[in-house]
């Protein structure tokens, strides 16, 4: 069976020259998005019934956009002015680059991992006595406070937003030759939409061994894995399936 539709289990890329717009090109593909999952905010209510004071912490913890924009739409709503002195840790240079949108670069404290918080290990270890919050969401990778409280440092999570799972009912009746997933939620949303889900010939490719692991309990066939060493990129793994057919 050739592969012609592809579902990707995301928003469209706001960038027109990306990946799947060129995969799409080369191959003579119909790809389309549709995010199986959306992020919900909680409310200030909600917040402080966590005891959520975000006056008594100095340092931020930013593993995602998402937590970028909630901080600071929570702060907003709950009339408390970041700052100055505030420092930022911040898990890539995607959530880095992001944080210029609240703040202004140059006059902010602003600590950048490579793609992990554990590659700041050495800048928290320096600010050791200051309060750190993580803003996160109902879902948290347990090595995130895993590492956090293997390093001693004083923190806390701020439940602020929640991940929720789309109503697809509309795709009921629609069929593509690929489905592509990137997170357990988004397996959880399939099943959730459409109980009684047959794969037959439809074929799954999973971003990230979490996502394979729930795709498996699932009992779903995988028939495309990413990353790997030579397919680091989910469009390239797409691709070499395709093309080895």
């Amino acid at each position: 069976m050739s592969i012609k539709t592809i579902l990707v289990s995301q928003p469209s890329p706001s960038n027109e020259n990306n990946p799947y717009t060129r995969l799409k090109e080369r191959l003579n593909l119909k790809i389309d998005f549709r995010p199986f999952i959306h992020v919900e905010g909680l409310t200030p209510k909600q917040v402080r019934h966590q005891k959520i004071d975000f006056s008594n912490y100095n340092s931020i913890i930013l593993t995602s956009r998402n937590s970028v924009d909630h901080f600071f739409r929570l702060t907003k709503l709950m009339r408390y002015n970041v700052p100055d002195s505030t420092k930022y840790f911040c898990q890539s240079e995607a959530v880095a680059y992001y944080l210029q949108k609240y703040v202004v670069y140059r006059k902010r404290k602003i600590y950048v991992g490579q793609n992990k918080l554990k590659d700041l290990d050495l800048v928290f270890k320096k600010f050791n006595e200051d309060k750190f919050l993580l803003p996160s969401s109902d879902l948290l990778k347990p090595i995130i406070p895993e590492y956090l409280d293997s390093i001693k440092i004083n923190w806390k999570r701020a439940q602020l937003y929640k991940t929720v799972i789309s109503d697809l009912s509309d795709l009921r009746d629609v069929y593509y030759d690929l489905l592509v997933f990137f997170s357990p939620s988004g397996i959880e949303s399939l099943f959730k939409n459409f109980p009684d889900f047959k794969q037959n010939n439809t074929k799954i490719a999973c971003y990230g061994n979490t996502t394979i692991e729930a795709a498996k309990k699932a009992k779903l066939k995988i028939d495309i894995k990413a990353p790997t060493k030579d397919y680091p990129s989910m469009t390239m793994a797409i691709e070499k399936y395709i093309c080895k057919k």
